[in-house]
């Protein structure tokens, strides 16, 4: 098909021309004596995205996986007990990341499209009087859903419970493009991917650890070598890497933190928020649903939306992909066939959005589902008009 693809699944997502340039350049001795002039700046800069002073950044050369398994086997020993709440497929595959390495996981079931269940986590953390749970994990953004759950509102209950466990986050889908601020929130551990927020390949795991954390890496008894962060530490602090480093994600990391260090962090919220509201605003005018239970969850990187009763929310996948080279994200194990996701995060613009959704209304009518043609379209530009 001629013309390029429209990549609008929520990870991977677009690469600026700016970060593919950055890239774009021959291979490089990483033992060189300059290399610390780029490596140590890199780190610091990245600790602004990160919204942290305090914190340490580690970048390991993985998917966000393995910056999950860091954060488990860095601060914890086989046997602790970790708290989750499974509400969507990524939290449910922390969940299972931290049993296989031998954790002990107390799992709250909660409907999909629903976010961390707040007066469960009080109820548990209540009862573990002698705190056998050592780290509370929460999902920030799950991509499957598009639900945010609020952060604050789980710090501060581990502060008024004056419970000492680590609060871990997976902030792969947010971290770079929704608000995150880790020093502030009391945020232990927190992991980021490359191919999100941070507009870059896939490669790259980003994670913060906090002071606390740091310290109870010391004592933590899970076997560990390629994400130990005893190693990792050792060799940044003076501007390397304990093994060979991924030159070409990071020169492209370089630009990527500079470009949102440039728009600020505050502004690069606001235009997510934009964009999100946009796709949202298209969805209400085709008459849909969005798998999101209520406004207060409403992702601003992705929005999961319910197909009617009846129909298969792979069609409209498959029509968008093959019919018209638009690339979006289907429905994930328990809503399977009952929403298509669409991602609005990283490098974006009024009309790469608008591209998204004609292409949308397209495949949604291929699929008999009975939209409007230009309904959402419509819809999504005078929201961008007016709030410009």
């Amino acid at each position: 098909m001629p013309g390029k693809n429209f990549l609008f699944v929520p990870g991977p997502t677009n690469i600026p021309d700016r970060i593919r340039r950055a890239m774009d350049i021959p291979l490089e001795d990483h033992r060189a004596a300059d290399f610390p002039e780029f490596a140590l700046p890199l780190f610091e800069d990245l600790k602004k995205i990160f919204r942290t002073e305090q914190g340490q950044v580690f970048v390991f050369p993985s998917s966000g996986t393995g910056g999950w398994e860091a954060a488990i086997t860095n601060t914890l020993s086989p046997g602790d007990r970790v708290l989750q709440s499974r509400f969507g497929q990524f939290s449910h595959l922390w969940a299972e990341s931290c049993r296989k390495l031998g954790m002990a996981v107390e799992l709250i079931e909660t409907p999909w499209g629903e976010g961390v269940p707040l007066e469960e986590y009080r109820r548990v953390l209540t009862n573990d009087s002698t705190h056998l749970i050592k780290m509370v994990l929460v999902t920030h953004n799950e991509t499957a859903t598009g639900v945010t759950s609020d952060l604050v509102a789980v710090r501060r209950l581990l502060d008024d419970l004056q419970h000492p466990a680590l609060l871990a986050v997976d902030g792969i889908s947010s971290i770079g493009s929704l608000d995150f601020r880790m020093d502030e929130w009391g945020v232990d551990l927190a992991v980021s991917g490359s191919q999100k927020g941070l507009m870059l390949p896939t490669g790259l795991s980003v994670v913060c650890v906090s002071e606390k954390a740091l310290e109870k890496s010391k004592t933590a008894q899970s076997f560990r070598y390629y994400f130990d962060f005893s190693q990792m530490s050792a060799s940044n602090a003076g501007g390397w890497f304990p093994y060979t480093p991924a030159m070409t994600l990071l020169r492209g990391l370089r630009e990527s933190v500079d470009m949102l260090l440039e728009e600020g962090m505050e502004n690069v919220y606001k235009r997510h928020a934009r964009y999100a509201n946009s796709v949202r605003a298209a969805a209400s005018a085709w008459g849909l649903e969005l798998c999101a239970k209520d406004e207060i969850l409403y992702s601003d990187t992705v929005t999961a939306i319910c197909v009617p009763e009846g129909m298969d929310s792979n069609d409209v996948v498959r029509n968008a992909y093959n019919r018209y080279n638009l690339s979006l994200g289907g429905g994930l194990t328990e809503v399977a066939g009952k929403v298509f996701r669409i991602g609005h995060l990283g490098d974006m613009n009024e009309l790469m959005i608008l591209s998204a959704l004609a292409g949308t209304e397209m495949a949604l009518c291929d699929s008999g589902i009975e939209v409007t043609l230009g309904s959402g379209v419509g819809a999504a530009a005078a929201l961008l008009r007016s709030s410009s």
